[in-house]
């Protein structure tokens, strides 16, 4: 029996990756020092998991980015436009990479970064790959080798990790017409046969190839493809070990094509579809060599393990195929988990109650190392002595009264339709909202967020140290606000925003004011690129005890004459981007976390606040992977919204936010959470994202994002213009709003005021050219 994982997080355990990083970025360090951190994180990582007793151990999960954007580079899939800046520039793949990831405007070039979006229904974002007709690839980098040979040197028993062939194609988008990406199978295969054998002469036994895209509804073309692919790799390597990972769902219809594959390890993911173990034995799998890899130790939430039950698992496959081929594992790869739970030693920020139902990526690993030695038969008392505070600690979550309140129990059981539904359709609250707004054509606004400085990050600071009082915490916010409200003002902005700098998080700010939540000092991820969330804990049943956003936002109403949007966050993306409690459906905790935003929308009505932005950012990458699901999680989901939003009078104007997102195959059902206005992110991909909601004949105003602010990159006017005509070609005038892509929170002030300056002034232009028009 052999235990592995299928990857670690990269951040580093305190962020070390994420502030090097962009202090390389800032010109403060350099390339070097860079480097270091990485090969720092990726020895700590190794030693960790090799002290753990993990038998066979990742190289190649860590990335200074994105790993999709790693097999980009590898594969030499560098998009066009950065050709001319490689050939003059003569730029090291690093800052190659960061050029992809975040665009490049300097030295004469002004280069737009390469599109991302969302790791399937996680919050983790990846650099989509760019292909074209009859593409031709080339082994442009060797990273996976270079670790593989870095981690051999330093005793590591170690497994490259690679995206798989299929899978990194599936995700990646066609620039150009009449041809599809997975047709570049056999020119992309030469690549990973190049670098297979690189890695075969370098000693590699074993290579785990990730397919994510088989937890997906795939055509009988699709797996026919993936069929052939992996049988010319096995032609190629018959004494390679090839592990096949896929995550996050069942195989579903994929599985009779799956084990028929010529691969001699298979993962599944026992934590998000536990069935398919029973599945698979009840095949022809005893009379094979396939050994399954049993991910039964959860990679993407915080819970401890139960040791009881994940025994049974193994105990299960045991006794169909053998001890000697069932290796354990947790369901996928540890990036999406918080580093280590033994940096949380506040017990007034985590108490030793919740503490003890909780394991982090080390944590993890541990547990995965001490199934193997129960389900060996290995009871001694070291091994007890984990196994029996397991079972407790399970046993007390279930009874603990942290968890209950029977009120928001009764309240959510008690849902009626009116909760869920506006007094008039849309068609009769844009009149009123209308004649009380006084908006001009294509009005202004910003998404919520203004750049979070390191002073203002430093006021936070000082306040939890108890350096400055709570009274002198609020003067600076304050003057902070005013300064943000008079900028917006001097710049004709037509609805302002306050800034956000009281916030730390779009969801920690909430969670850390909601019943039900707790907190952690560390317990950060990796979101996207350097980008780390610090994702609040759901363990017990939501209420909002009292305002959350009031003050702050009838202050800054209060300085000006024209309207301040109150800022919320929705309960789908508090409910997607927490750890949740895992002891109850999904459905009813953000139903729960619904009614909580809900108490909030009404008071800012209340406060005199007429434009709500309700976020639901995540509300696409909560869908299940399987279509034949989605309705179930639309039904609720839309709902919880609606239940937020649904509190208020016609003449208040509900907006909401999405991120980047395919919209086609959910239009209706945005359409059915009755947003009066929807801002969307879409810039890189030049508005082709509108198409779903032209194509749908949308019927609210919508908000397309004219500038990327993932990026440092600041736009011209005329390419703001030009988007924005792209935006009415399909779009009524009347129905659309200009602003950015997303909240601005991470970006600095000079880029900021650069472009939304020329952003005021593009709706300013096409205001003039409809009056013309007109």
């Amino acid at each position: 029996m052999q235990t592995h994982n299928l990857g670690y997080p990269r951040i580093g355990s305190r962020r070390e990756l994420k502030k090097t990083e962009e202090a390389y970025w800032a010109g403060k360090i350099s390339v070097t020092e860079l480097l270091q951190t990485g090969q720092e994180i990726r020895h700590n990582n190794w030693k960790l998991q090799q002290e753990t007793g993990i038998d066979l151990i990742p190289v190649n999960d860590f990335s200074y980015y994105d790993q999709m954007l790693d097999a980009s580079l590898m594969v030499g899939a560098i998009p066009q436009r950065f050709h001319e800046l490689m050939e003059k520039q003569q730029l090291r793949d690093i800052d190659l990479l960061f050029a992809m990831a975040r665009g490049y405007q300097k030295n004469g070039f002004d280069i737009k970064a390469m599109e991302m979006t969302k790791w399937f229904d996680t919050n983790y974002h990846f650099i989509v790959p760019e292909f074209t007709a009859n593409q031709n690839f080339v082994l442009y980098n060797t990273k996976v080798v270079n670790e593989y040979l870095e981690a051999k040197e330093a005793g590591i028993n170690a497994k490259p990790v690679l995206i798989g062939p299929f899978s990194y194609l599936y995700l990646g988008k066609e620039k150009g017409n009449n041809f599809n990406r997975l047709e570049l199978i056999n020119n992309i295969l030469q690549i990973y046969i190049e670098i297979l054998h690189k890695l075969e002469d370098a000693g590699a036994q074993y290579v785990q190839l990730d397919e994510p895209c088989l937890s997906l509804n795939l055509t009988n073309a699709e797996r026919k493809t993936l069929t052939n692919a992996y049988q010319t790799i096995h032609e190629k390597f018959p004494e390679l070990h090839i592990i096949l990972a896929s995550y996050f769902e069942c195989y579903g219809k994929n599985l009779s094509t799956v084990l028929q594959l010529p691969v001699q390890t298979l993962h599944l993911d026992l934590v998000r579809c536990e069935n398919q173990l029973s599945d698979i034995l009840a095949t022809d799998i005893k009379n094979s060599d396939l050994r399954l890899s049993l991910g039964i130790v959860d990679g993407r939430n915080i819970w401890k393990n139960d040791f009881q039950k994940s025994l049974s698992f193994i105990n299960k496959a045991i006794e169909t195929i053998g001890k000697e081929r069932v290796w354990i594992a947790p369901s996928c790869s540890l990036l999406h988990s918080p580093c280590d739970l033994d940096l949380e030693k506040d017990e007034n920020v985590l108490t030793p109650e919740i503490k003890q139902w909780l394991a982090f990526a080390k944590q993890k690993l541990e547990e995965v190392v001490v199934l193997k030695q129960l389900a060996e038969g290995n009871h001694d008392a070291n091994t007890e002595a984990k196994l029996q505070p397991n079972i407790a600690a399970n046993e007390s979550r279930k009874v603990s009264t942290l968890i209950h309140s029977e009120a928001v129990k009764n309240r959510v059981a008690a849902i009626t339709e009116n909760d869920a539904k506006r007094s008039n359709p849309f068609s009769i609250r844009k009149k009123l909202q209308h004649e009380a707004l006084h908006l001009p054509l294509f009005p202004t606004t910003t998404i919520g967020s203004f750049p979070q400085t390191k002073e203002v990050r430093s006021w936070r600071a000082l306040l939890k140290k108890g350096t400055i009082t709570q009274e002198e915490y609020d003067k600076h916010i304050a003057e902070a606000t005013e300064e943000v409200i008079r900028w917006q003002e001097e710049i004709d902005i037509d609805v302002l925003v306050h800034g956000e700098f009281e916030r730390n998080d779009m969801v920690e700010y909430f969670g850390e004011q909601l019943n039900g939540f707790v907190f952690t000092q560390n317990g950060w991820v990796q979101s996207y690129g350097s980008r780390c969330v610090k994702p609040p804990i759901i363990f017990g049943d939501v209420s909002r005890p009292e305002p959350m956003t009031v003050r702050w936002s009838q202050y800054a109403q209060s300085l000006t004459k024209r309207w301040v949007k109150g800022m919320l966050t929705g309960p789908v993306t508090i409910l997607q981007w927490s750890f949740v409690r895992n002891d109850q459906p999904r459905s009813v905790t953000c139903e729960q976390i619904a009614f909580a935003i809900r108490d909030e929308v009404v008071d800012l009505e209340k406060a005199g606040i007429k434009v709500i932005q309700i976020d639901e950012p995540a509300i696409r990458e909560g869908l299940p992977l399987r279509k034949e699901n989605w309705q179930t999680y639309l039904q609720w989901a839309v709902r919880s919204f609606r239940i937020s939003a649904s509190g208020v009078q016609d003449d208040t104007q509900i907006h909401t936010h999405m991120c980047y997102s395919e919209f086609n195959d959910i239009i209706s059902n945005i359409a059915d959470m009755d947003a009066d206005v929807i801002t969307i992110e879409c810039s890189r991909s030049q508005m082709e994202l509108l198409d779903a909601f032209a194509d749908f004949k949308y019927p609210n105003e919508i908000g397309p994002g004219v500038y990327d602010i993932h990026s440092p990159r600041v736009p011209f006017k005329e390419e703001m213009v030009a988007l924005l005509e792209k935006a009415e070609a399909v779009i009524p005038a009347d129905q659309l709003w200009v602003n950015p892509d997303c909240g601005l929170k991470t970006r600095a002030w000079d880029e900021t005021k650069k472009a939304l300056i020329a952003m005021v002034d593009a709706a300013k232009e096409l205001r003039v050219a409809k009056a013309v028009e007109i």
